[in-house]
């Protein structure tokens, strides 16, 4: 099932419509649906180079709003929505785990986690800072800088290098995004208890 649907989603860049189905992919992405944008950003980018920093933008705003739609589901509508998401996507265990265990700095550093590399989930991520009540605006900006770094930076890279870079780029992605965020946790951790 999940191959078919990423292929679907894949199938949607062709199209005439394929900037609104950009939009709509990378909105529901960060708060219910299991295929991330890039699967529809990068054909996307490649096949209209020039398009690709309009493409970026499309997808960053797009997923943000989102985002902000998974803070609102886990503020307002845990019970009745949130948590039935999160069961059907197997997530429910992590997340209570999660929000149970987790203090406002460290959602913080998952949301830009996540927004670079999906490590967690965005959409987990979303829900749970919704439901810590995390600041709304605090959110909203490391939602920005996060989707905003990922998008631009595949824009650039796609811009820069064109087709060849895309093999290396959606064979290794998770590994770059995971250095990352493995440098930005480490930032964290450096800035929090040695200065």
């Amino acid at each position: 099932m999940l191959r078919r649907l990423y292929d679907w989603t894949l199938s949607l860049a062709a199209r005439k419509a394929a900037e609104w189905w950009l939009a709509v992919i990378a909105f529901i992405e960060s708060s219910v649906f299991l295929v991330p944008a890039d699967v529809l950003f990068l054909p996307m980018a490649i096949a209209r180079p020039e398009r690709a920093y309009r493409l970026a933008l499309i997808a960053t705003v797009a997923s943000c709003l989102g985002g902000i739609a998974g803070y609102f589901l886990g503020y307002y509508a845990y019970e009745a929505f949130a948590k039935p998401v999160l069961e059907l996507y197997g997530k429910l265990e992590t997340f209570e785990r999660l929000r149970a265990s987790t203090s406002a700095d460290a959602i913080l550093l998952m949301l830009i986690t996540s927004g670079l590399a999906h490590l967690p989930p965005i959409k987990v991520v979303t829900i749970l800072s919704g439901a810590a009540k995390i600041d709304i605006w605090l959110f909203i900006a490391s939602c920005v800088v996060a989707r905003g770094a990922r998008f631009y930076a595949l824009a650039w890279l796609l811009r820069r290098y064109g087709e060849p870079i895309r093999d290396f780029i959606e064979k290794r992605l998770g590994l770059i995004a995971g250095a990352a965020a493995a440098v930005l946790i480490a930032a964290y951790f450096l800035i929090k208890y040695l200065m």
